[in-house]
C-alpha cells in the first residue's frame, strides 16, 4: 500500500479559492479527489456548529511490524523514547494509541493503548495502520479534542499538550517549526519557514509526519471521515486539506517536535528518502551550545 498522490499546486489553489467563494459549481468542475471531498463535507457540517471546548489530545501511532525491520528491540527502544515524552507532559489530558502487528513493551499507564493490526497489506502498511487508527476513534468515546498522527520515533516537546488545551485553537495546530536530528552525526537543525536570508530552509511540516494536530469533534462523522482521508496522503498535504475543510491550522508557539533520522530503522530510510534531510541538517546545524542545551531540556530523555 502506498500514499495517495497529491494533486497539482494549481488544482489545490483553485479548490481553495472556490471553497472560500462558496462556489460549489466550480468545485465540482475541478473534480475533487476523495480527501478533498471529505474536507468539503467537514467544512459544510462544521459551519452550522459552534466549536466545542477541546478537552484532550489523542496521538495516533502506526508502529512498524517486526517483519519489516532488522532490529525489533531498537524499534521498541525508540518507541519508548517517544512515549516517555508523552508521559513527561505537564498536562495529563492525553492518550496514545499504538497500532501494529506485535505489541511492544509499554509503560504501565492506562493512557497508552495497543491496537492490534492483522490486515494483510502488500508493501508498506503504514497508511493502512493510520486508517485503522482513525476507524478506532469512534470506539474510544472521546470528548472533543485534538487528534495528532505521530511517528513512533519522534519526540514531543515538554508542554505541548498544555499549550494545545490552553490556547484552544478552534481548528488545530501545525508544527511550522521543529528540530531535525541526524543520529549518525549528532547534529541538530531547526526547520522553519524560509526567509530572505535563508530561502532554502524548510518548514517542519514539509519534513516530518508528526506535524499536525487537528480539531476533532466525535459527534460529527464528517470529522472522523476527514481524518481518515487526510492521513492517506503525505504530510505535505495536511495544511492544505485542513484549510479546504475550513480549518486553517495555528502554528505552535515553539518548535514542538524533534524528528530523529538515520537511527537505523527510520521509515524514510526504508524508502531511500533521508539523504536530502541529512543534507538539510548538515547545512542548518545548530552550533550554539546554549541553544543545544535548551533543546536537550525541552526534549528530556534518559
Amino acid at each position: 500500500m502506498s500514499q495517495l498522490p497529491a494533486p497539482s499546486k494549481f488544482h489545490r489553489a483553485a479548490m481553495l479559492a472556490a471553497a472560500m467563494a462558496g462556489r460549489t459549481d466550480w468545485l465540482e468542475r475541478l473534480n475533487p479527489i476523495e480527501s478533498e471531498r471529505a474536507a468539503l463535507q467537514l467544512r459544510a457540517a462544521a459551519e452550522a456548529r459552534m466549536p466545542p471546548r477541546r478537552k484532550t489530545v489523542t496521538f495516533l501511532i502506526p508502529l512498524v511490524g517486526p517483519h519489516h525491520v532488522g532490529d525489533w528491540d531498537a524499534v521498541c527502544d525508540r518507541l519508548g523514547d517517544t512515549l516517555r515524552c508523552f508521559l513527561a507532559q505537564d498536562n495529563p489530558n492525553w492518550q496514545a494509541v499504538i497500532c501494529g502487528q506485535k505489541a511492544p513493551p509499554l509503560p504501565d499507564d492506562p493512557r497508552l493503548i495497543f491496537l492490534p493490526f492483522d490486515t494483510p497489506v502488500e508493501g508498506n502498511d503504514k497508511w493502512a495502520k493510520l486508517q485503522r487508527l482513525c476507524d478506532h476513534l469512534p470506539e474510544m468515546a472521546l470528548p472533543p479534542g485534538y487528534v495528532m498522527s505521530f511517528d513512533a520515533d519522534d519526540l514531543l516537546r515538554q508542554g505541548v499538550v498544555a499549550e494545545m488545551l490552553r490556547r484552544q485553537a478552534p481548528n488545530g495546530y501545525v508544527a511550522q517549526s521543529g528540530y531535525v536530528m541526524d543520529a549518525a552525526t549528532g547534529q541538530i537543525a531547526l526547520a522553519d519557514a524560509p526567509t530572505l536570508r535563508e530561502p532554502a530552509r524548510k518548514p517542519f511540516w514539509k519534513l516530518c509526519g508528526s506535524c499536525a494536530a487537528l480539531a476533532h469533534d466525535p459527534d460529527m462523522p464528517e470529522s472522523t471521515a476527514f481524518l481518515r482521508a487526510m492521513v492517506a496522503h503525505e504530510h505535505r498535504m495536511f495544511p492544505y486539506l485542513a484549510a479546504l475543510a475550513g480549518r486553517r491550522l495555528a502554528a505552535f508557539a515553539h518548535p514542538s517536535v524533534l524528528y530523529v533520522l538515520n537511527h537505523g530503522e527510520n521509515f524514510g530510510a526504508r524508502r531511500g528518502r533521508t539523504s536530502f534531510k541529512a543534507r538539510f541538517v548538515e547545512r542548518f546545524a545548530i552550533e550554539d551550545p546554549d541553544a543545544l542545551a535548551e533543546i536537550a531540556e525541552a526534549f528530556p530523555q534518559p
